[in-house]
């Protein structure tokens, strides 16, 4: 039997890459679904994310019960199947020897993804959705017995097209692939890569339509005189996003061996306090961040988010809920820009921009340095807003933020950093 020329090699693996972005796009699709159907079966209202309106008791009792949940699930499972999310992945993606993401490991995340979401962990669905999307596609591979290089190739199909699928950013989902799960760059490896983000963008805007994952309004730079100012806003989220990344690797790293039921437990009990006070921080936060990009959430209320959605994030994430942190960095990011937005209208509001423009930059400069991913977050600026006039303020306020945690933390991303953590080693972050 011949070798296949590299052309047609090239042409199967793109073939397979397309097939790849759809069976991720709609596994991670399915997942937002189930979310959103079993939060609409009880929170006040039928409203997906109406945390906001439960009874104090409820808010409080919530998180303690999925904990409750998550253990008694968690806990019975052989421990090779407890190694999910993105973390996951990238360890699969590096680790000599592995070109396969385990099905058992990826129905784990789906169940204890849905547990830990519904019941009002501050956590997201695009971290559980990286991982079941990769695994989704590396069941072609599985299929088709294709070769280790091809596989690891379908993962990071997989991974683009989920991030696609979830933001309805395509480009962004092919830089996340770089910048994040740290695959190299290979202008005919990226081929496959490029067209499953593409796929899981269309069915993705199928399914929820043209329109971005958040509804932007109209946004611009207000003056150049603002230009300080936002870099001076980039350099406080980029402490932010030391301490998130900082406190949740103490925590992961203090309680790596503690029994899973005393850790959800801990994290339930910390989440239901703070949501007692501010339940915005429940569940994904999404419509709270959207009423901060219109400018319509309450200076006091978001200043306070900025604090509980950290502390509660971090401990989520330190005690190993099984949730993402892309979301959360999104939101808190969002908060602080709009605080620093509504301090610029009242500093100098001949010059100011809106309130929406500051949450806008805040999100993707969180987003860059706690991932270490700045070329993603522009990207995404770009995809998220249409608004090609934004781009400057980003890159300021990107690489401000990006600037501080490089020189504080160095150069590994979040989920570098709690993998190793999680396997308590005290090696550099994979290159």
């Amino acid at each position: 039997m011949k070798t296949p020329m590299p052309d047609k090699r090239i042409l199967r693996l793109t073939l397979l890459g397309s097939l790849a972005g759809a069976l991720a796009s709609l596994s991670v699709l399915f997942f937002r679904w189930c979310i959103d159907n079993s939060q609409s079966l009880f929170l006040p209202g039928g409203l997906a994310g109406n945390y906001e309106m439960l009874p104090l008791a409820w808010r409080f009792l919530l998180p303690i019960i999925g904990a409750l949940v998550l253990g008694l699930f968690m806990s019975r499972l052989p421990a090779r199947y407890l190694d999910i999310g993105v973390m996951h992945v990238l360890d699969r993606l590096h680790r000599p020897g592995t070109e396969h993401l385990p099905k058992g490991n990826a129905l784990v995340q789906f169940l204890a993804g849905l547990v830990a979401i519904v019941s009002g962990h501050s956590v997201d669905r695009e971290g559980p959705g990286v991982h079941i999307g990769a695994a989704s596609a590396n069941l072609i591979g599985r299929v088709l017995h294709t070769e280790p290089g091809e596989n690891h190739t379908l993962i990071a199909c997989g991974a683009a097209a989920s991030i696609a699928a979830a933001f309805n950013t395509p480009l962004a989902g092919v830089v996340f692939v770089i910048e994040v799960l740290l695959v190299r760059y290979q202008v005919i490896q990226f081929y496959p890569v490029i067209m499953a983000a593409v796929v899981g963008a269309v069915i993705s805007r199928e399914i929820h339509g043209p329109s971005p994952a958040f509804d932007i309004p109209p946004i611009d730079l207000g003056s150049l005189l603002e230009l300080p100012y936002i870099a001076l806003m980039g350099i406080t989220t980029g402490l932010l996003a030391v301490l998130f990344v900082a406190g949740s690797e103490y925590i992961m790293r203090r309680t790596r061996t503690w029994p899973l039921m005393r850790c959800y437990l801990l994290a339930g009990l910390c989440t239901g306090l703070l949501a007692c006070w501010t339940p915005q921080i429940m569940g994904v936060s999404y419509d709270t961040l959207d009423a901060m990009l219109h400018g319509k959430a309450a200076i006091g209320l978001v200043s306070i988010l900025i604090i509980t959605k950290l502390v509660a994030t971090s401990v989520s994430i330190g005690l190993r809920i099984p949730g993402g942190l892309i979301g959360p960095m999104l939101v808190i990011g969002g908060a602080v820009g709009s605080v620093a937005g509504s301090i610029a209208m009242d500093i100098f509001p001949a010059h100011a921009g809106s309130s929406g423009f500051y949450a806008v930059l805040g999100m993707v400069a969180m987003f860059g340095a706690a991932l270490r991913a700045p070329t993603a977050a522009l990207i995404a600026l770009l995809e998220l807003t249409s608004n090609t006039n934004i781009i400057l303020p980003g890159m300021l306020a990107v690489v401000s933020a990006n600037l501080t945690n490089l020189l504080i933390l160095g150069k590994d991303s979040a989920f570098s950093t709690l993998l190793r953590a999680k396997k308590n080693d005290n090696i550099a972050g994979y290159d």
